[in-house]
């Protein structure tokens, strides 16, 4: 049940997020489902065109980046202070071990994209939780899209009765956030990516690709994200460029953050969204924990539409106070 309702859950964002952009074509008076079949096309295509082309050069630069790091950072100079003070090396050797088999992770990552339609739509099925799920999340949300009111039908079969207008209404009002937090999610992560690679070839650091794709990724995590995402570039600054441009680096990160927070990411997810970023982190780390990848990208619009809810709640309880306050002033 619980991958039936991931499904569902998946399908129904998607066909939210794409809704405005629909009711915007509409009323050009483009037909419903000419748009859903242009835009699922392009999306199709999109991704077909990630997987193939773009992904096997980001996962290359990974491969690239894991074999080197041994030598790029030196763990045996790191390790041997503690390792003396430990009295042994088994320590080290087991970090050893563990960049052999993350390095053997990545060489069955490289196997698995290998730049193929197929092995595209298998990486898009490993993604989205297994050939079928993808499957029926396409058919799924593409069915919801076309109809007029297709997401609205959905939650009338599904919610009791003498909920319908209140559901269909809380759906509506996180239908437009949702698409707001996607687009504006997917433009901050691309702008932020840009940046840095921008950054780092520049500055002539190795694997800019890889560190601005970790960059861009990031993005989706408020607060920390930015922090995590810039760490390895600034380490491989400093062991492969020297104190002045791993310096150098730092303030530049800084300066693309410094942007970042002041002006995008208020508006894609604080005054969108309209939840904080703890919200954000923690409905990411249970999405990812209870559903991997799909989970998380699906974590925070479905958040949206529950703090809709808590908000809706409050001011019931507020008018409530104020309403009991107004009958004990009369009855006084």
């Amino acid at each position: 049940m619980s991958d039936v309702v991931l499904v569902i859950a998946a399908a129904v964002v998607i066909a939210s997020a794409i809704e405005p952009l629909l009711r915007r074509l509409s009323r050009r008076r483009i037909p419903r489902v000419l748009s859903v079949v242009v835009i699922y096309i392009l999306i199709a295509v999109v991704l077909a065109a990630i997987l193939i082309f773009f992904m096997p050069l980001v996962i290359n630069d990974l491969a690239s980046f894991l074999r080197d790091l041994p030598k790029t950072i030196s763990l045996e100079d790191l390790w041997s202070p503690i390792s003396n003070l430990s009295g042994g090396t088994s320590s080290m050797s087991s970090v050893s071990g563990h960049m052999i088999s993350i390095s053997d992770f990545v060489s069955n990552l490289q196997s698995l994209i290998a730049g193929t339609s197929a092995e595209a739509f298998k990486t898009a099925s490993v993604i989205f939780g297994g050939v079928l799920s993808f499957i029926l999340i396409f058919v799924l949300s593409f069915y919801l899209a076309v109809q007029t009111d297709g997401v609205g039908d959905f939650l009338r079969v599904v919610a009791p009765v003498k909920h319908h207008e209140y559901i269909i209404d809380l759906w509506k009002r996180s239908q437009r956030k949702i698409a707001l937090w996607l687009q504006g999610q997917v433009i901050l992560g691309i702008v932020v990516g840009l940046l840095v690679y921008l950054t780092l070839s520049i500055l002539n650091i190795p694997h800019a690709l890889m560190l601005a794709v970790f960059a861009g990724l990031f993005e989706i995590i408020p607060v920390f994200g930015p922090i995590i995402s810039s760490i390895p570039a600034i380490i491989l600054a400093f062991a492969e460029r020297g104190a002045a441009t791993g310096v150098l680096l730092l303030v530049l990160y800084f300066i693309i953050y410094q942007f970042e927070s002041q002006i995008f990411y208020p508006l894609v997810v604080k005054k969108v969204v309209g939840i904080s970023p703890i919200i954000v982190i923690l409905a990411l780390v249970i999405g990812a924990k209870l559903a991997g990848v799909l989970g998380a990208l699906i974590a925070v619009p479905l958040s949206a539409a529950f703090m809709e809810y808590v908000n809706d709640i409050e001011k019931y309880k507020k008018a409530e106070i104020a309403e009991r306050a107004a009958v004990g002033k009369v009855d006084a």
